[in-house]
């Protein structure tokens, strides 16, 4: 059978991780068996070396002003030179053209801003990495900018959040062409999460983490964590933080960037998420466990974060016993 063509699009100052992402999954599958297999290059202006953050050279394997398609998979990939590549209107008319002659086109972390600047996102929704993603709506507004998952698919069009979320597109990938049992394997043998849902949130209580140097804020993060079935109101936090409900919620906005009761929500949610797929309770277990009176108020708090319920999202996030 024909292989199925995949080509990564870098140049000066793309981030290394975004494209190693892509390669070594899609060759991982070749050596697990994908038929038809993955050909698999990285093509960049003149197909000449690039330098990779933080100073690694690549060698372009073909040169984007002389590929020709059809193509099954052109990736873009994201990094420090995004604003560079964006500004160039060679490497944008190659993209644009390469993308007609495609079946489905993707970037990757501020990838993004090539693509949008070659008009592909344009009536889409689709994220970038929750840095540039401000950046990227304010400059093309004709998207619309999801800063929250870790990938968006759009029809034939997916954005990947940034460095590993191409990890998690790439199995999606794998698993759109040749099955969930091969993408298994091949997150199995790239020792990593099976694979992590598109609408998962880039940012979850675990990363996003107050400063340091805020003790107050910090403690009241940590009682939060861990109780996560207690009572949580602004009013509780505020008596146990001994501060004031004004003064909390402004520590809360200065050093999070979101309310205590918004923090609350998104704790127990992400908490949720984590024992659906973990662990074997009933789902009004996991209701209780993380605060919420009955499984259908989870249920309204999932869809609401996660745009799924919670009985889909473990029937297709859990990881299979193996």
């Amino acid at each position: 059978m024909e292989e199925r063509v995949v080509v990564v699009v870098g140049y000066d100052e793309a981030e290394l991780l975004d494209i190693a992402c892509v390669t070594t999954s899609l060759i991982t599958a070749n050596r697990l068996g994908a038929s038809p297999a993955y050909a698999v290059s990285v093509a960049t202006p003149g197909g000449r070396a690039i330098t990779c953050d933080p100073g690694l050279t690549l060698q372009g394997r073909r040169s984007l002003e002389r590929l020709r398609g059809p193509l099954d998979t052109l990736i873009v990939s994201g990094g420090l030179g995004h604003d560079a590549a964006a500004d160039n209107p060679r490497i944008i008319g190659h993209v644009r053209r390469l993308a007609r002659e495609s079946r489905r086109v993707a970037s990757v972390c501020t990838g993004a801003t090539v693509l949008a600047a070659a008009g592909l996102l344009d009536g889409k929704r689709a994220t970038t990495h929750w840095l540039n993603a401000e950046q990227l709506a304010r400059t093309y507004p004709e998207i619309t900018v999801d800063p929250a998952p870790i990938y968006i698919r759009d029809g034939s069009v997916s954005t990947a959040a940034g460095v590993t979320s191409a990890l998690d597109l790439t199995l999606a990938f794998i698993d759109e062409d040749h099955g969930a049992e091969l993408a298994r394997a091949v997150a199995r043998g790239l020792v990593t999460y099976l694979q992590r849902p598109g609408n998962q949130a880039q940012m979850s209580m675990f990363t996003a983490t107050p400063a340091p140097t805020n003790t107050l804020v910090k403690r009241a993060v940590d009682h939060i964590v861990s109780h996560l079935a207690g009572d949580l109101t602004a009013t509780a936090l505020a008596a146990e933080a001994g501060v004031s409900e004004r003064h909390l919620t402004r520590l809360f906005l200065d050093h999070l960037g979101k309310a205590p009761g918004r923090f609350v929500r998104d704790a127990r949610t992400a908490a949720a998420a984590h024992l659906l797929t973990s662990t074997s309770l009933p789902v009004a277990s996991v209701a209780a466990r993380c605060g919420y009176n009955t499984a259908e108020t989870l249920r309204q708090a999932f869809v609401s974060r996660y745009g799924t319920s919670p009985s889909r999202y473990r029937a297709t996030q859990s990881t299979p016993a193996t």
